[in-house]
Formats: C-alpha cells, sequence, structure tokens
C-alpha cells in the first residue's frame, strides 16, 4: 500500500494518523540510535516514517600560504539503504527523501532505479538546501534548479520515460511522489502568491500530497490551506509539527525556516528559561495543543520532525493518539 492509499484511508475514515520522520545516522554510526527511535514510535502505528536525505558539507582548510581547499564531506549517507532496512525490519511504508543538491538528472535517475527495484515507491521530491558557507542554492550542472523539475523526472518515469529515453525495454515504475509546502513562505519565494503558483506546478507535474514546513501558529496553516484549495489545489495538505526543546530554538529556528514564533510561546519559554527540563515540557505541550486543534479540524496525517529523538515525540503521540 502507497502512502496515498493510507492518507486517503484516513480521509475517508475521518480520522488522523500518526507519522515521523527521521535523520540518518552519521558517517560511522550504525542503526542502534534509528532503532531505538523507532521501537518508541512504532506503538502509535505510523502510516509512514520519512527519511531525509542530507546533502554534503561545503568544508574549507586555509593552507598556510593563504589559498583555501575546498572540498565535500559527506555526514549522513545512506537514505535508501536505512530506508530500507526500516521497511524489511518494521514492515511499515518509509518515505526517503530525493534532493536536486548536488546531483545530476543520471544520478537521481539511478538512483529511483534502485528505489524501484528495493519495493520502495514512496518519495518525498525536494529542491534541497545551499551548502554550507553558500547564500543561494546553486544547482548541479546537469540536474535540477527546483523541485517541480525533479518531480517531472520521477512522474516521466512513471511513465516508461528516462532521461536519454533510449531504453530497449520500458519498465514503467510507480512512484507515489510527494513534495513541501511552506505556510509561511519558501525563503527563496517573493511573494506568498509566488511560492503558491510554485506548489501548484509542482501538483501540476505529478505531485499527490504536500507535507508542510513547520509551524507554530496554527491559524497560518489553516490559511494556507484555504489558499491552496482557492488556487485549485486539491491533493491532501499534511501539517508538519515540530516542538520547541531548547531556548535556542527561539531564535535558531525562525532564522532557519522563517516561521512565526507565537508571543505566548516566546513569553512562556523566556519565562522559564534557566529550567531546561521546563523548556522542553513547554515545547511538547505546545505541539499536544497543536495536534489536538489540527486533528479536530480533520488533517488526514500529523507529520512530526522528530530530529532523531524519540521522547518528546512519544509524549506527544501518547497524549494524541
Amino acid at each position: 500500500m502507497n502512502v496515498v492509499e493510507r492518507i486517503h484511508e484516513a480521509e475517508r475514515a475521518h480520522t488522523t494518523r500518526f507519522a515521523f520522520e527521521l535523520l540518518p545516522p552519521l558517517k560511522g554510526d550504525g542503526m542502534e540510535g534509528i532503532a531505538a527511535t523507532i521501537d518508541r514510535l512504532l506503538p502509535y502505528d505510523p502510516a509512514y516514517i520519512n527519511v531525509t536525505f542530507h546533502r554534503e558539507v561545503l568544508k574549507e582548510v586555509r593552507r598556510a600560504d593563504g589559498t583555501v581547499d575546498r572540498h565535500v564531506v559527506r555526514r549522513r549517507p545512506g537514505t535508501v539503504g536505512i530506508a530500507t532496512a526500516i521497511r524489511e525490519r518494521y514492515k511499515v511504508e518509509v518515505v526517503p527523501h530525493l534532493i536536486c543538491g548536488g546531483h545530476s538528472r543520471y544520478d537521481i535517475e539511478d538512483a529511483l532505479i534502485d528505489l524501484d527495484f528495493l519495493g520502495l515507491h514512496n518519495v518525498l521530491a525536494l529542491r534541497g538546501d545551499a551548502f554550507t558557507g553558500e547564500k543561494q542554492f546553486k544547482p548541479h550542472p546537469e540536474g535540477h534548479a527546483h523541485a517541480v523539475d525533479l518531480v517531472r523526472q520521477i512522474a516521466a518515469m512513471n511513465r516508461g520515460e528516462f532521461v536519454d529515453g533510449e531504453v530497449e525495454l520500458t519498465h514503467r515504475s510507480r512512484f507515489t511522489i510527494g513534495v513541501a509546502g511552506y505556510p509561511e513562505m519558501h525563503g527563496d519565494a517573493t511573494s506568498p502568491e509566488e511560492d503558491l503558483r510554485h506548489l501548484k506546478a509542482k501538483v501540476d507535474a505529478g505531485a499527490e500530497y504536500i507535507v508542510t514546513q513547520l509551524f507554530f501558529d496554527n491559524s497560518r496553516f489553516f490559511d494556507f490551506v484555504a489558499r491552496c484549495r482557492a488556487i485549485g489545489i486539491t491533493v491532501p495538505i499534511i501539517p508538519g509539527i515540530k516542538p520547541l526543546s531548547t531556548v535556542r530554538h527561539l531564535e535558531l529556528l525562525p532564522a532557519t525556516f522563517g516561521c512565526h514564533m507565537p508571543e505566548e510561546l516566546v513569553r512562556e519559554v523566556r519565562a522559564h528559561a534557566e529550567d531546561k527540563t521546563a523548556v522542553r515540557e513547554i515545547g511538547t505541550e505546545w505541539a499536544i495543543a497543536q495536534s489536538r486543534e489540527l486533528m479536530a479540524a480533520g488533517v488526514p496525517v500529523l507529520h512530526y520532525y522528530s530530529m532523531g529523538k524519540a521522547e518528546n515525540i512519544e509524549k506527544i503521540a501518547k497524549a494524541i493518539f
């Protein structure tokens, strides 16, 4: 069963499913950390587990003569392998990320062929972030500059069309494609209207559902959904939730993701800034309240950004599901 079928089942049953996102382990680590997280969250019957794809880190080393050596360091390889291991071990739907950054169309095609052979037919298609130290995203010279082009390539493979267009036997893959949406606008967009036009283009190209960037103000999500429906985006829209867990998140998350921090949440966290446990609990309770309101509104899935940590996500899931 693919993710969209599970989403539609939830919609028909007027229920809300649980889902969460994991980071692949750092290079050199094993699967133990991921397994420990999944073991704690599996009892809440996830509709799927997302596995992120992390672009390489650009590292600079300044030599004694003043010149700079720049080279790429891979820190979290193994998305396809981890996604396969999770599905085989836990028998749950897994959604690996695919990104444009750092990959040619041929690299992406090879990854899709591997995923198809492995039976991983759910993917989340993303542009990806800029290299660390770079101000703007730079696509691979033979790759894609925008997520919509990645969606088009995946959809083309579903029609049996390959990059070169020359294959003796035509196999049609059956990927279900998810994409990202931004309730508070993508950082590179010039206006909310432009951002929605880009999102609709991704849906028109073949995306079958949307997972949103994190947000802390549900009214912004509800407004986003209304604006999507008004321009003809009819696919399911899944809210993405990340519980605040440190005082630093008050500045870091808005700077990184462009999300608004409600004054009530900021005030409460500031009042307990010296108590790390209290701050984490405040963030968890806020996410629980968000989740209850979203569930009451009938969202098909609640998608949690776990960052590989199960404790606060488990508390939320226990309260909600």
